[in-house]
């Protein structure tokens, strides 16, 4: 299995996050093509640079106007983004944007950053990594703010360089593919932040929301060292909290912040390695996890809201959400609701089932969740490349198989072919191979 620990004693930001990929092996190319085909004329560009002794990547975005951007960079040791919510009384004014130089632009909605990923043309996969952490921005904030998170408007976190942040990781860590992400304890920094709302102490209220069930510490740095960006690309990435794990290290990568801090290495570290023995509270494992079960029964509820509750619950950290239709009292159509999720997050959902539906009580208990060991393999087929998920025992014998349905859905569309004929050639192609083999 292979792991990505991410060391965050000096917590994580997006720029951060880039240059420790880059650093550890993923081509910049790879992150620039998804970039560019957000259409913002933003460049990612690379250089050397040495935090307390340490030599690590620094990566920035430049934008058409030959500037490198750090409106969301500037403040405290990695720099300040922060959306708004519509509603709300506050200035348009920007601190951390004044002291770098940049003037305001007006935010952008989640809806139409949402417009611009999928717009792209990157794979699925980095859109739905991309799409799911500014989701988690937006619930974070809307919950803050309570408003409804389509009205939150993204200012710091919405320009282009967080957008390429966010968008460049994505591609990133899908280039890696990583079976399981960790990250160490996170050093929150200290002191204080100025937004349009006010001054606020470290951490930032999103991002504290984003850092649920999360272990933090400060190091009593007085600087914001975890951004709501870092913060939502960990939640994104369904990272696991722990030391450092047992694996063999086959990369590591050091991305910089953009100031020093004295006596601090100001770097996010990356490491890169293989486990055959990992712990059982790993997603993906073959020994038993401990899997969160909620359940509810409702019989006054509208699809719509139905379906609208099960998307909130997924963006919110869910593993699984599924409805059934159950027959209730006096002969009554029902749905029955189940969640499925890591017991951690298990009383934050609650809170949601409760808040979001009609419900009047819940089920909720803790059970054993028993996986296979899940692994990608490519095949070739005529019309391109696809990718065939795996399921092995703990012997390694492959019991289960199947094309990525994202990779022959594509191809179907984009060479008018039936999507079932693209599916049978990519079994054919994968039972073929292991003949061959």
């Amino acid at each position: 299995m292979k792991i990505g620990y991410l060391d965050c004693f000096s917590g994580i930001s997006g720029d951060m996050f880039l240059g420790a990929l880059v650093d550890a092996g993923v081509p910049l190319d790879v992150m620039q093509g998804a970039v560019a085909s957000l259409g913002l004329d933003a460049l990612l560009v690379l250089k050397r640079v040495d935090r307390s002794g340490i030599d690590s990547a620094k990566v920035d975005v430049l934008t058409a106007e030959g500037e490198v951007a750090e409106a969301a960079h500037a403040g405290g040791g990695h720099g300040h983004e922060h959306p708004h919510g519509h509603g709300h009384e506050h200035s348009h004014s920007h601190e951390h944007s004044h002291e770098a130089g940049m003037a305001h632009v007006h935010g952008r909605s989640l809806s139409a950053i949402r417009g611009l990923i999928q717009a792209s043309g990157v794979a699925v996969e980095v859109q739905a990594i991309a799409l799911r952490a500014f989701e988690l921005l937006g619930n974070a904030e809307a919950k803050i703010h309570n408003v409804p998170v389509e009205t939150i408007h993204f200012h710091e976190v919405g320009a282009v360089d967080a957008i390429a942040d966010i968008v460049g990781v994505a591609a990133g860590v899908e280039w890696l593919k990583v079976d399981r992400w960790m990250c160490s304890p996170l050093n929150v920094g200290g002191g204080h932040v100025h937004c349009a709302h006010g001054k606020f102490p470290v951490p930032a209220p999103a991002t504290l929301e984003l850092l649920r069930d999360l272990p933090v510490y400060s190091s009593g740095v007085k600087k914001e060292l975890v951004t709501p960006t870092g913060a939502a690309l960990l939640q994104a990435l369904d990272v696991t909290s722990a030391n450092f794990p047992a694996m063999t290290v086959s990369a590591t990568g050091y991305g910089a912040g953009s100031r020093d801090i004295p006596g601090q290495p100001n770097v996010l570290r990356l490491a890169l390695g293989e486990s055959s023995s990992y712990n059982s509270t790993s997603r993906g494992s073959k020994s038993g996890t401990r899997v969160g079960i909620i359940e509810t029964t409702i019989d006054d509820a509208t699809p719509e809201l139905m379906a609208y509750v099960a998307d909130k619950l997924l963006a919110a950290g869910a593993s699984d959400v599924f409805r059934t239709p159950i027959q209730m009292k006096k002969g009554r159509a029902g749905i029955q609701l189940t969640v499925l999720c890591a017991p951690s997050r298990a009383e934050a959902l609650q809170r949601m089932v409760f808040e979001e539906t009609t419900t009047l009580g819940l089920r909720y208990r803790e059970e054993e969740k028993k996986t296979l060991a899940r692994s990608w393999v490519s095949v070739e087929t005529r019309w391109g490349m696809v990718r065939i998920k795996t399921g092995a025992m703990d012997d390694g014998a492959v019991v289960n198989y199947a094309p990525e349905f994202e990779d022959c859905r594509a191809i179907a569309e984009r060479h008018n072919i039936p999507l079932k004929r693209v599916m049978q050639e990519a079994f054919d192609a994968y039972l073929a191979q292991g003949e061959g083999a």
